[in-house]
């Protein structure tokens, strides 16, 4: 099936007189016809659901949808992107070890990796990627476990060149961890070009409206975590009597880790309806993706025009320091967020935002309504100066999330916010 098909079909698939929409399986318990039954799924020796605290079988259809969209293995659904990203790096590092991050992050995820991992026990050594591979590679200790960053950052819009940073982990025995949250994997598709693991926060585009919080973490099932030396993946675990995920599971070892020790002993759950919605949002989430990236270019070319804009950040744009690289990953589209600033500063772009009438002034992205967002008074508000200047943050910059309204009425909304700076 094409990847738009699969929005629609992957997952749940149903049977001869079952229902057509999926399920929402609102059970914490499911009953077997045996003590025996329950003990292997208890050793991980059969298929099936034990609790919901692990798997539900609506949140597995979607979970499976997802892997399917992104081209792998398996996934494990989280309550939200920043447990999704504790998730993916928690799975493999832990006391003493470091690991190494793309300045250029959404700034709820910089805290999560310089505040609360940090007390962990786990070093973030953060890294500008367009820099070279040896300033890059001088930053990579003994103790370094995994290389992490966006593949369209939020707010910067900066490009990850995927395969580069690839094959620089790799060199090293390192995992790449790409945040694939603004593409999707209908613009992105971060596996074919060398990327490990894949995080998203659902709670944007893929789930399309702001009415839930959600992530999910996919595996590729392409790197060799015996062979790099991950211990805690490929030795006997001591809860599952013995048992070695990467004997046992082989490619899926990290997901499955995942899942039977991480999500079984934190608790990081999604409820059975919020994986209903989720579901709903990504039957569209193709359409949605298209209409998204055809309005933000309008929309771009639009303020680049303006003689009271200074600059503006997006991929699709030829002007773009990054347009090169969006060519080569995100050929169909480079999503619906845009950063742009304002002559006249922090002042000014604040007057703006608040004399639009059809945008939203929300803490939010990636809805299918159009939303402004001031980045350093708002998201990135917890960042030092100098973190704002590594993330690309102007105290000027405005976060432009466009919607799927009619572009008319979008650039009209413009024009007039435009008009009273």
């Amino acid at each position: 099936m094409k990847i738009e098909t699969k929005c629609m079909h992957e997952g749940y698939k149903p049977g001869n007189g079952e229902p057509m929409a999926l399920p929402i399986y609102q059970s914490t318990t499911y009953t077997y016809d045996s003590t025996e039954h329950i003990g292997e799924l208890f050793d991980l020796k059969a298929e099936g659901h034990m609790y919901s605290r692990i798997s539900n079988p609506t949140v597995a259809c979607v979970e499976e949808k997802i892997a399917a969209l992104e081209g792998g293995v398996g996934a494990v659904c989280a309550p939200s992107g920043q447990t999704a990203n504790f998730l993916a790096v928690a799975n493999i590092a832990g006391v003493g070890d470091s690991i190494l991050c793309s300045s250029k992050l959404y700034g709820g995820t910089v805290n999560l990796f310089s505040v609360t991992i940090a007390r962990f026990g786990i070093e973030c050594i953060y890294f500008d990627q367009d820099a070279s591979d040896e300033e890059i590679e001088a930053l990579i200790k003994p103790n370094t476990k995994l290389i992490l960053a966006e593949s369209l950052a939020n707010p910067a819009l900066a490009v990850l060149d995927i395969e580069r940073i690839a094959n620089l982990a790799h060199r090293h025995g390192l995992p790449l961890i790409v945040d694939n949250t603004f593409p999707t994997p209908i613009l992105c598709r971060p596996f074919e070009f060398g990327a490990d693991i894949v995080v998203h926060s659902t709670t944007k585009y893929m789930d399309g409206h702001p009415i839930q919080v959600g992530g999910v973490v996919v595996d590729s099932g392409k790197f060799d975590w015996e062979k790099n030396g991950y211990k805690g993946i490929s030795d006997p675990d001591p809860s599952y009597h013995g048992l070695s995920y990467t004997k046992t599971f082989g490619a899926a070892a990290y997901i499955t880790k995942m899942r039977v020790q991480l999500t079984r002993d934190l608790g990081t759950c999604p409820p059975a309806t919020a994986a209903f919605l989720l579901d709903l949002g990504l039957q569209t989430l193709h359409l949605r993706m298209e209409r998204h990236s055809e309005n933000a270019l309008k929309v771009a070319k639009f303020l680049q025009a303006s003689d009271k804009v200074v600059s503006v950040s997006y991929p699709g744009l030829e002007s773009d320091k990054y347009h090169e690289l969006a060519k080569k990953y995100l050929p169909n589209g480079s999503s619906g967020v845009i950063s742009f600033c304002i002559k006249g500063g922090k002042e000014a772009a604040v007057k703006f935002m608040d004399s639009l009438k059809l945008a939203r002034n929300v803490v939010h992205v990636a809805s299918v309504h159009t939303l402004v967002l001031h980045p350093a008074s708002e998201t990135h508000r917890q960042l030092t100066e100098e973190q704002l200047v590594a993330a690309g943050i102007d105290p000027a910059m405005i976060r432009l999330s466009v919607g799927i309204e009619h572009i008319d009425d979008i650039i009209e909304d413009l024009a007039l916010g435009l008009s009273k700076c």
